[in-house]
């Protein structure tokens, strides 16, 4: 069946895109916060990195289960009802974050805020498909995307000096107050978002509906592409400030001034990305910027001994190419299922994406030891296998635009 978009007016639309991106920086700065503080956190609560990949890995494994369980009923709901209801429960997972008061809490904490925020992305670009036609899509991708880049801009890097100054817990208590403000914010201006419950689907044939996903090639081939690139990134990302502060020498405050720099960049980079995946096709923007993001990979992962400056010039070119290339691939997704399956599509398709950084993050964790000197080993052979994974992705593409190619064009009414 096909719907007609009543469209929002361009000043609302706007303003409801970056609503979406404040709700998604929120998220990311909540995944990417751990990161940075993998150092402080290490010598808070004595730990191995394997340890801190291992809170990382609870965070995504649990947002992938959820983001599994949400396919089962995220096309039942109102779509903005369930992004508030969502949102709430995600603030009280940081909230728990902030008062853990030992390793072991914290990682249920993480596993709590994976639960929550795990569905959200999925929420978020499922509004994206219902509100936007396909041919504006990659330039409405790109304004949400700008929320990794705010993440890194103003989230982590005053996270970082936060916790430098008043504890690990305190980027915790900062997201819980942005929340709060987002969530009422989102509240007042979201449109109610209902139809696609123009068909309601009895709950008996809901798990039968989901297992028909995974039943799809087309399907199947967009959940490879996107498992495979997250688990590309996570075998590298999450190690970073550990490696620049054991390393390079690195001081933890002077990680704020890297994440900055880097954040700044994909700032400008990602809504033009956004503009170049709509002009030119998503498929082949990404092949373009995974080719490229092979290079700040190796750098990142064999970095010798540098000035504190060269790090920061340098770490703008890993932030643009591994946050550039997921903008032509979220906006490639949503044009792979039909309208009335896009949520569950979406919402599995984030599930596989967290498995991905949770398989990344873990097995990533897994090769690396601290020597007798306190510097972390490993790291290289981690660059090596984001490589080649890096160039499959590429070359699976191909397979992923060719079912979106196949999918029916469809649109949601907006109430």
């Amino acid at each position: 069946m096909t719907t007609i978009t009543i469209p929002l007016p361009p000043a609302r639309e706007r303003i409801v895109l970056w609503l979406l991106a404040l709700t998604q920086f929120t998220v990311i700065m909540d995944f990417m916060v751990m990161m940075p503080l993998a150092p402080q956190l290490m010598r808070a609560f004595s730990i191995e990195p394997a340890a801190v990949s291992g809170a990382v890995s609870a965070y995504a494994w649990c947002a992938g289960l959820s983001g599994l369980l949400a396919s089962m009923y995220i096309d039942r709901f109102d779509r903005k009802r369930l992004l508030l209801s969502m949102f709430a429960l995600f603030t009280l997972s940081n909230l728990a974050c902030a008062l853990a008061p030992n390793f072991h809490l914290l990682v249920l904490s993480r596993a709590f805020a994976g639960l929550t925020g795990g569905v959200l992305a999925s929420i978020i670009m499922a509004i994206i498909g219902d509100l936007i036609p396909p041919d504006r899509r990659g330039a409405a991708t790109g304004i949400v995307m700008t929320s990794f880049s705010l993440a890194a801009v103003a989230g982590v890097p005053t996270g970082v000096m936060l916790a430098a100054h008043f504890g690990w817990a305190s980027p915790f208590y900062l997201l819980v107050v942005f929340s709060l403000l987002i969530w009422f914010a989102a509240w007042r201006v979201l449109p109610s978002l209902n139809g696609h419950l123009t068909r309601r689907v009895p709950l008996s044939e809901v798990l039968p509906n989901l297992i028909g996903l995974y039943r799809v090639r087309g399907h199947l081939k967009a959940f490879l592409l996107s498992g495979v690139n997250m688990l590309t990134g996570m075998l590298v990302i999450p190690f970073i400030s550990p490696v620049l502060v054991e390393n390079i020498g690195v001081q933890p405050a002077e990680i704020t001034f890297v994440y900055l720099a880097g954040g700044v960049a994909t700032l400008f980079s990602a809504r033009r990305i956004g503009k170049w995946s709509d002009r030119v096709g998503a498929q082949r923007v990404y092949r373009y910027i995974a080719l490229f993001s092979i290079l700040p990979i190796m750098f990142m992962t064999h970095m010798p001994a540098i000035p504190l400056v060269a790090v920061i010039l340098f770490f703008p070119f890993f932030m643009m190419a591994l946050s550039g290339r997921n903008i032509p691939m979220q906006a490639l997704m949503t044009t792979v299922p039909e309208q009335a399956k896009r949520g569950a599509f979406l919402s599995s398709n984030s599930a596989i994406q967290q498995v991905g950084s949770g398989v990344g993050a873990l097995l990533g964790g897994l090769m690396l030891h601290t020597d007798a000197a306190g510097h972390i080993v490993g790291y290289g052979l981690n660059g090596w296998i984001a490589a080649g994974l890096t160039v499959f992705s590429v070359w699976w593409i191909g397979q992923v635009g060719a079912a979106a190619k196949a999918a029916p064009v469809t649109q949601a009414k907006v109430a």
